[in-house]
Parts: structure tokens; sequence; C-alpha cells
């Protein structure tokens, strides 16, 4: 669909919004009674009910192009699954009732429950294969960093496009084996790292806010947390490159079966295609991007931020919830 001559009721528009809030915030509050409890699949199993529940009734017709779970076996909303009570614009959704499962699970910071909505049609579906290597920044990305640039090089040419020493970049990297070189390429260069151990969407977003202390973003983390990321980094201006990495022969074949280009390095255009995204986030523990979910007496608090890219907008809904229409 040409979204650009589409009629607008055909179009996911701003009342679209605060319908996925509601869907983001019951995943968290389900998932709060599961936070440093241990069994992530137990919080994630909850929180994808809840998602399931509130999405079928938002006013639209959805299909999931971005599911998770299916690295682990966990609970999830499948690839494929129709959302929404049908009416309504045809869109694209990406889910993932919580980033961070073993955040939560563990009780750490920066678990957060996603939903990301593009026009039909528009959304790369990189289901073929789990991975991708990318690099996240915000604006001042734009025409400096190369993804086939060496991490050094990077960081240097934005340090001198932000006006600020190197010693002063911050660049966040999930905290995995496969970074090890990485990360040492990354101090050899003089800045500095914020080490992730869950939750690389919050990661990229903050890289591309102003006033966090984040600069960059980078390493090899999900393609459904890539894609989904891609949705937020459009309506924040930022920039942001990806290059799908594929960890098995299996994984090649199934890539190639679905006409994706393994050697490309995409831009957040080639993820999401257009200019009407939406990207949605509630916190389910306390972090950077969004406070996580509290319970005072007879109320429970939630934090969510929500981007629309269509409008620049980055808006912050702080709900209270009566705990009795809640918790069981």
């Amino acid at each position: 669909m040409n979204t650009d001559t589409a009629p607008l009721m055909l179009q996911p528009d701003r009342n679209l919004a605060m319908e996925l809030v509601r869907a983001t915030e019951a995943a968290a509050i389900r998932a709060w009674p599961f936070i440093g409890r241990g069994d992530k699949n137990a919080a994630d199993g909850a929180a994808v009910d809840a998602m399931r529940k509130f999405l079928g009734t938002v006013n639209f017709d959805g299909v999931i192009v971005i599911g998770e779970g299916e690295k682990d076996k966990a609970p999830m909303l499948f690839n494929g699954e129709k959302v929404g009570n049908g009416r309504g614009p045809a869109c694209d959704i990406a889910v993932d009732p919580i980033d961070g499962t073993s955040l939560t699970a563990a009780g750490r910071q920066n678990a957060i429950s996603v939903i990301a909505v593009s026009d039909r049609g528009s959304m790369l579906d990189a289901s073929s294969v789990f991975y991708m290597d990318k690099i996240v920044c915000g604006p001042e990305g734009h025409g400096v960093l190369d993804l086939d640039r060496p991490i050094g090089d990077n960081i240097r040419a934005l340090a001198k496009a932000k006006g600020k020493p190197v010693g002063e970049i911050t660049v966040a990297v999930l905290d995995r084996p496969r970074h090890a070189k990485l990360i040492e390429e990354i101090r050899a260069s003089g800045a500095g790292t914020r080490l992730m151990l869950d939750g690389d969407v919050a990661g990229g977003i903050n890289a591309a806010r102003y006033e966090t202390r984040i600069d960059l973003c980078a390493g090899i983390g999900g393609s459904p947390e890539g894609i989904t990321t891609a949705c937020a980094i459009k309506a924040l201006g930022g920039f942001m490159q990806a290059r799908l990495a594929p960890g098995t022969d299996q994984e090649i074949q199934r890539a190639k079966d679905a006409g994706l280009d393994l050697e490309k390095v995409m831009t957040v255009d080639d993820m999401v295609r257009g200019d009407n995204t939406f990207f949605v986030a509630t916190g389910v523990t306390d972090g950077g991007l969004v406070d996580g979910v509290r319970r005072k007496g007879p109320i429970i608090r939630t934090e969510s931020i929500v981007l629309r890219s269509r409008s620049g907008t980055i808006r912050r809904v702080v709900a209270e919830h009566l705990v009795e229409k809640w918790l069981d």
C-alpha cells in the first residue's frame, strides 16, 4: 500500500498510540509479581497472555511480523499471528512482551515491554535470522558513521561530530563473550563502555536520545530487537545501520530462501519503510529509559514512552491503576 496516497483512515493514526500503551502496561503489570523470582518463562508467559488479550481489543488489523520467544522456546506471540479486532488500519507489528526476561527474573534494571507498529507491508521480516550486527546513535551519526568501519574510527568520528573528547564517549554493548574483541577495541580507542546484561532495545534508544549518557550502541543483538529499535530510531531522527548475522549454515539457507541479502548494510529505511511508525514501551523494572512497575498501597504505577515518527514526538505516559483490577 502506498502510504503517501492511502486514505488517512487506512493508516495508523495518533489515537492508536494510547491503545498500544494499554497493551504494554498490561504486559508489564502482569510480569511485575515475577520480578526477582528467577523464572523468566513464567514472567514472559504472563506478559504474553496480557499483551495478546489487550491487542485483541485494539481497533486495527494487525499482523505480527516480528515476534519474540522463538530463540529460547519461551512463550511467544508468534510470527504471522493476527491481532486487533480486524477493523481500522492494516498494520505490521513487532512485539516483545518483555525485552529483558532474564533481567526481570533476576530483579535487575532495564526490562521493558515493547510494541512497534508500521503500515502493512513496511516492516522487514528478518525472522529467519536470529541476530544482527548493528550500530546506533543520535542524529550526529548521519553521514559520519559506517558499520563497515572499525569501531575506533567510528568512535573518533562521532566524538568530532558531537564536539566532545573521545574520552567522554560511552558505548553501550551487550555483555556477551562474542563481544570481547569489540569491547577491547572500544576501550583501546579511549572511549568507555556501558555493558548491558540484556535489553539492547533500550540501549539503542538511549544512544539516540540527547539527554542520556550513552553516545553509541554497537554489537550483535537480536534481529527482532533490531527491527523494533529501527521503528523508534525513525521517530528520534537517529542513525542506525545493521547487517544480518546468521550463526549456522541452516540460518544462512533460511535467509537465502527468504530472499534476504546477508551482505547488505541496512539503514532504518531498509528495516522499516515509510514514515509512519509507532514505538511504545512500558517499564517492567527501573531503567534509563522508563521507570518500572511500582505498587504503592492500592495503586500500581506505570511509566511508558511513546514515539511517533510522522510527528517526531516523544511522549511519556504515567498511569496509576487500581490493584484490585489487576492482581489476583
